[in-house]
């Protein structure tokens, strides 16, 4: 492999762990576990057989990299939120209806999110890798090395743990525009 093959994959692909890897671990973390990633990319791609898609492969390492991450003993938690979702930063005059909804729907996403990171470890990663990654659930069953029935089980426990997670941490209700909002419950 030329250098220059590895260049095309690491700037196709790095991106893509990268925000795989935040989802999993945190920002904070990301970062470096990315990089040794690309490294494991980089060192094993004369031994890939193309045994499944490079994509699958890639995510596979990924995977194993952010488990090593979440156990290990000493592990940083995830940042609650957005700093960039501070609604002080808009200037008062900027605050328009469209802009108000679109801080709504970007709080709702990063609530969410929130929700999310809390699933157990093995939920969590089905979620990201089918909703957030847009992977198909055999894709997932080769990059977690489970079955598919593990993966369409595990996927519909996520599915369902997060919905009653969602329905006793907010409450959901139409804005004026009839679009979906939701207010953090006062338990949470």
């Amino acid at each position: 492999m030329t250098p220059a093959e590895f260049q095309r994959i690491h700037d196709s692909f790095r991106p893509r762990v990268l925000r795989y890897l935040a989802r999993l671990v945190g920002e904070r973390e990301a970062e470096d576990l990315a990089q040794s990633v690309m490294l494991r990319v980089s060192s094993g791609l004369p031994e890939f057989r193309n045994d499944s898609s490079l994509a699958t492969w890639i995510y596979r390492i990924a995977t194993n990299v952010a488990i090593d991450k979440l156990r290990s003993p000493v592990r940083e938690q995830p940042l609650d939120g957005d700093p960039d979702l501070d609604e002080s930063d808009v200037p008062f005059d900027a605050r328009t209806p469209s802009v108000e909804a679109i801080a709504i729907r970007t709080e709702m996403s990063a609530c969410i999110r929130e929700f999310i990171d809390h699933l157990p470890e093995h939920y969590r990663m089905v979620m990201v890798l089918s909703e957030m990654e847009g992977f198909k659930n055999a894709e997932i069953a080769a990059i977690l090395g489970v079955s598919l029935d593990t993966v369409k089980i595990r996927l519909h426990r996520a599915r369902e743990k997060l919905r009653n997670d969602l329905q006793e941490g907010c409450s959901f209700y139409r804005d004026e525009g009839s679009g979906l909002a939701c207010d953090r419950k006062s338990s949470c």
